[in-house]
């Protein structure tokens, strides 16, 4: 046995202390190697009690995190420790990929268990993720009234407020007073989501006329009517894409919002903590895309990540040996001033730099509705009158360089100029790409990045040689 062995032979021995969670988390929340191999090293014995106990003493956010660090061996011998509600909040907290491959070897009664302690929302989620065969097995083994539930809501569009939206909800009709109200929330508790911010007022037809908090509920008197309390709402069309959704919940701080249909009536909420997991899910999709990289989880296979990196690299490859034939055009006039060869790299990467920084001001605004046609002419140029002044700048540090150097004034005028024309242009690139590319509804954080570059290197290594050639021969 080696001395690693040892350890962990006596480490696996020892009792475990009282407090299991101050074991398996650091002070910065994250799981501690120590651990994760005391729960291999469990599921190696076979000893499903000791790996309970170790499972068990973490909340299902931390046990989601354990799964990304285990085989898919181990996790089938850590998912029968858990019980329906645990796994169920298991399940929605894990990433896509992972989360697909472990409710495939989850047993179908155990998963349709599962979900039936989740709220409706976070289990469509789930059944939308399974396998066409499974999710019928799944189906076939829930209530029929939260089988109802998920199937209707698939009928929804992806990434739509109808997919968002949880079917669990207090509503009241406004002559209701508060005590009635308060007594059937108490009486009806199993029937109500785990956690709900208003009750929602509707009229005879269903249509919501208003909301509660329930903080104001709470504080009113048992004898007043909902009608006297209640605030206007805002509502979300059943259709209105997730995006939108998240718009206006930032912009009017809600926490809670009512889902109608196309009559009007009440058919769902959208609560703030689904809002949170939309727009995390929106900006993470906005940061890969500028780079051309699809998310790569913890149990990603290679071919799956080169996969999915590969188009935007041959489009690149492309535009790059375009750009690279602006040298070729001009390689009498690099033979001829060998210097101009160690600079004009110089030259494309600050406007590249420039260029990326325009970009990632332009995507963001676009994705939060601050740059549209009433203001993107006024951006245009105030970007515009950016890259110029920026141009100039590095344009005289680096003809100060450039004659220390070189001591060649003509050469400062050749770089100098190419500077400032190749950071104005990529200044313009950089803010109306990305509003070429929404204007023709695409996702001007998905391709824009490559043109960008594309423009800069072009640009930066014509106007530089191209000035060589008229300025220094």
């Amino acid at each position: 046995m080696t001395r690693d062995e040892a350890d962990l032979t006596e480490a696996y021995e020892a009792p475990l202390p009282e407090d299991l969670e101050d074991l398996a988390l650091g002070d910065d929340y994250a799981l501690n190697a120590e651990y994760v191999e005391l729960v291999i090293d469990a599921a190696d014995r076979g000893d499903d009690e000791r790996l309970r106990e170790l499972v068990g003493a973490l909340r299902s956010e931390d046990v989601a995190d354990l799964m990304g660090f285990l085989t898919a061996d181990y996790r089938e011998q850590v998912i029968p420790q858990l019980d329906a509600e645990t796994l169920g909040e298991v399940l929605s907290e894990l990433d896509t990929n992972l989360r697909e491959e472990v409710m495939e070897s989850v047993p179908s009664t155990t998963l349709a268990r599962a979900l039936e302690e989740m709220d409706s929302d976070d289990a469509v989620d789930l059944v939308e993720d399974l396998e066409d065969d499974k999710r019928a097995q799944v189906l076939a083994a829930m209530d029929q009234e939260e089988r109802d539930a998920i199937v209707t809501a698939l009928k929804y569009e992806d990434e739509t407020a109808g997919r968002l939206m949880q079917r669990d909800l207090m509503a009241a009709p406004s002559f209701w007073t508060v005590g009635q109200t308060i007594d059937h929330i108490r009486s009806h508790s199993e029937d109500l989501p785990e956690l709900f911010f208003d009750v929602y007022v509707i009229d005879p037809s269903h249509k919501p006329t208003g909301a509660v908090p329930v903080s104001i509920l709470l504080r009113a008197q048992r004898d007043q009517h909902l009608a006297e309390i209640m605030e206007s709402v805002t509502e979300i069309d059943v259709d209105m894409d997730q995006e939108e959704v998240a718009y206006i919940f930032d912009k009017y701080h809600l926490i809670s919002a009512p889902v109608i249909d196309s009559g009007g009536r009440l058919v769902g909420q959208i609560t703030v903590d689904d809002i949170v997991g939309v727009i995390q899910e929106e900006t993470e999709e906005d940061i890969l895309a500028l780079a051309g990289v699809s998310d790569a989880g913890r149990d990603a296979t290679i071919w799956g990540i080169a996969r999915s990196r590969l188009p935007w690299l041959v489009v690149n490859t492309l535009t790059a040996a375009v750009a690279a034939s602006v040298i070729g055009a001009f390689q009498n006039e690099i033979s001829k001033i060998l210097t101009l060869a160690i600079l004009m790299p110089i030259v494309a990467s600050l406007g590249g730099n420039a260029g990326t920084q325009t970009l990632a001001v332009a995507v963001r605004a676009l994705a939060s509705r601050e740059l549209n046609a009433s203001n993107a002419m006024r951006i245009v140029f105030r970007e515009l009158g950016v890259g110029l002044l920026n141009g100039a700048v590095l344009a005289s540090i680096m003809a100060l360089a450039v004659f220390l150097f070189f001591r060649d004034p003509m050469l400062c005028l050749t770089i100098g100029l190419a500077l400032v024309i190749n950071l104005f242009i990529a200044s313009m690139a950089g803010i109306l790409v990305p509003l070429a590319l929404d204007r023709l509804g695409r996702d001007p954080a998905v391709s824009s990045s490559v043109f960008v570059t594309f423009m800069t290197d072009f640009m930066g290594f014509l106007s530089f040689l191209g000035l060589a050639a008229l300025i220094l021969l």
